[in-house]
């Protein structure tokens, strides 16, 4: 199976240039600044998760009653969570696994190169089980804005109860803002959002130990034989509190996709040396508050806060849980590019926005269906209570997924030994299925709806990518080698034996195939029986580097029969330039006429065979074609000029 077409980013890391984030921020002396930027756009929605937790298993959903042992036995299942799956399973394995300096599960889906042994069942379903867990993680996404939003606005609310009823009109107004700032980088943004974050930290652990003072007892918590006895004691119940001691870990894998963005380095060393203790010390006062006053149930992270500090932590709070956005804003983006990259979604135009990190992105088509699905959603359920039904079961369905993608890639690029991969795979499901299946009890109180979402979102990635294979196939049938044409004009012949005039000018056709003649140029000779005497094959790539300089910016291979392959190659600051470039190849003793230059750009329309068992159905085939519409012109920004363009439109028959 050929490689799909949308696959156009090349690395080259033997440049300066082209090192990770970790090493530019080490050798450019980015350090600090970029540490604020991690906090202020990365830990947001794993940081402000305190807020809440302890309150849906107390109060919330769970309704959990609040005695010693019951305290004891969650926040030993909080630490033991916290030290397993985030620490143990996503900083220290699966932050390892990135797809040139990118994370998220569409790393682990490029890593599994999902073109290739295609024709294997079990690798169909392992890439169709990646797609589902990248469909539940953008469901997540979604909710993540309107949920940290609307408990934030909620909060200011209980702190005056006569602004209740600009609870929804504020919060609307708050998301429209912060997906509005996007456009400015996650760098910029996140260095803003950074101060207030690490003020944030310092509060929460300040309150954790403040609220310890109180009870001292409850650091018998970190011992797990809690968490097993409160499972000997209330069974069925137990299981049912999962779904909200769950919520901890929510933020986890924005984290891992928002590596492409800062690195793995920064991210890693926050986590343990500063974020992890702020929020075990947190979640161990609260408990401790629980214990020393179980009236302190109703707000168990507000009860620790000393009545004088109360409405300053209110405000606090509300600009953490807006900032908590921000992490999934950021991995959006990351994952957006990713499935681009991998054929897994259509192109969408991105703009770089830091010249040091090429993770650092914006997408403005993700970013304003996020507010809009956001917006939906406060409008929709009205409150953060009905909304954090929603919310554990993507993010659970995401982590199972995850799990598994990460065996097969220790196992294939990691090279781990079985027992040792099969190891990871038990000892980490063993934890996550019971999350997950807790959470799946929730679809008919809110779940449903990331379940709509991912189905949706499903939908569109496996008609795409199923469309890319049938026309990748499609074009391998009728692919024929560039030495067959340039032989079969050496005679006045096209490839079919039909007689060809060689007129003046230059044709230049925009292909992304290196090796095989266009289909467009075939398309043009048989249909025109004549040919321009310059034939000019034009790739453009793009490389994660942030510049590159104009000798290696240009690769030219004269093919004969005025045939020349021009390879320009682009870093991802640069604006290509395309008629400059080939003015220039004549100081490579290769003149492009540019003066009677055309371009030819392709276009294809896929046009269903009805009938034919491999194919899809015909209202995929429909989906398929309107995606491909849609999805953006590669050639956009190319600054060639508008009347010098041919479009060939190519019906393939799929």
């Amino acid at each position: 199976m050929a490689e799909p077409l949308e696959v156009r980013i090349e690395t080259r890391p033997d440049r300066k240039h082209g090192l990770s984030p970790d090493e530019l921020a080490v050798r450019e002396g980015t350090a600090s600044k970029l540490g604020l930027a991690v906090l202020g756009v990365a830990y947001g929605d794993l940081g402000t998760s305190a807020i809440y937790a302890l309150h849906a298993v107390f109060t919330g959903g769970a309704r959990l009653a609040p005695d010693h042992a019951n305290v004891l036995g969650v926040l030993s299942l909080v630490v033991w969570t916290l030290l397993i799956v985030v620490s143990l399973k996503y900083m220290v394995f699966v932050l390892r696994a990135d797809n040139d300096g990118e994370g998220g599960i569409f790393a682990l889906i490029g890593l599994l190169r999902p073109w290739r042994h295609l024709d294997r069942r079990g690798r169909r379903l392992l890439i169709l089980l990646g797609l589902a867990g990248a469909s539940m993680l953008y469901a997540g996404i979604m909710i993540t804005p309107a949920i940290s939003i609307l408990s934030a606005v909620e909060g200011l609310g209980v702190a005056s109860p006569e602004l209740a009823h600009f609870v929804l009109p504020l919060t609307v107004t708050i998301l429209v803002l912060l997906f509005a700032v996007q456009r400015f980088g996650s760098a910029r943004v996140g260095a803003a959002f950074g101060p207030v974050m690490v003020l944030w930290f310092v509060a929460i652990a300040a309150l954790g130990i403040y609220g310890i003072a109180h009870a001292p007892q409850v650091l018998a918590a970190v011992n797990p034989l809690h968490a097993m006895a409160f499972f000997q004691r209330n069974g069925l119940v137990a299981f049912l509190v999962l779904f909200a001691v769950f919520l901890v870990t929510t933020g986890a894998e924005a984290v891992y996709a928002d590596i492409g963005h800062f690195g793995r380095r920064p991210i890693r060393q926050l986590w343990f040396l500063f974020v992890l203790p702020a929020l075990m010390l947190n979640y161990l006062g609260q408990g401790a508050m629980l214990l020393h006053n179980a009236g302190a149930s109703t707000q168990p992270f507000f009860g620790l806060v000393p009545p004088l500090l109360l409405y300053p932590m209110v405000i606090l709070a509300t600009a953490a849980t807006i900032i908590a956005s921000q992490a999934a804003i950021t991995g959006a983006f990351s994952l957006t590019r990713q499935a681009g990259r991998l054929g897994m979604l259509p192109r969408s135009r991105v703009v770089q926005t830091s010249e040091e990190h090429a993770g650092q992105i914006y997408v403005p088509l993700m970013n304003w269906l996020l507010m809009f699905a956001a917006i939906v959603l406060v409008l929709l359920f009205q409150s953060s209570d009905r909304l954090a039904s929603t919310y554990g079961v993507s993010v659970s369905s995401t982590m199972v997924v995850t799990t598994i993608l990460a065996f097969f890639v220790v196992r294939e690029r990691g090279h781990w030994r079985g027992w040792a991969a099969v190891l990871f795979l038990l000892g980490f499901l063993a934890v996550d299925l019971p999350y997950w299946a807790s959470n799946l009890l929730r679809i008919p109180y809110g779940g449903w709806f990331p379940v709509l979402v991912a189905a949706a979102f499903l939908t569109v990635m496996t008609t795409w990518r199923r469309g890319l294979e049938l026309v990748a196939r499609r074009d391998a049938e009728d692919r024929q080698p560039v030495s067959d044409l340039i032989k079969a004009l050496q005679g006045g012949l096209d490839t079919s034996g039909a007689p060809v005039a060689r007129v003046p000018g230059s044709a230049i056709f925009v292909t992304l195939h290196r090796r095989n003649v266009p289909a467009a140029l075939i398309h043009h000779v048989e249909r025109n029986h004549a040919l321009q005497q310059q034939v000019v094959l034009l790739t453009v790539l793009t490389e994660d580097v942030p510049y590159t300089s104009g000798k290696e910016r240009v690769e030219l291979e004269t093919l004969g029969e005025g045939f020349v392959r021009v390879v320009l190659r682009y870093s991802y600051l640069q604006h290509p330039n395309v008629p400059s470039e080939l003015a220039a190849c004549k100081e490579q003793d290769v003149p492009v006429d540019l003066e009677r230059a055309t371009y030819y750009v392709e276009h294809q329309a896929p046009v269903s065979r009805h009938g034919r068992g491999d194919g899809m159905a015909s209202w995929r085939d429909r989906l398929f074609g309107f995606l491909l519409r849609n999805s953006m012109d590669p050639t956009q920004g190319y600054q060639i000029p508008v009347d010098k363009i041919v479009d060939m439109g190519l019906r393939v028959r799929i």
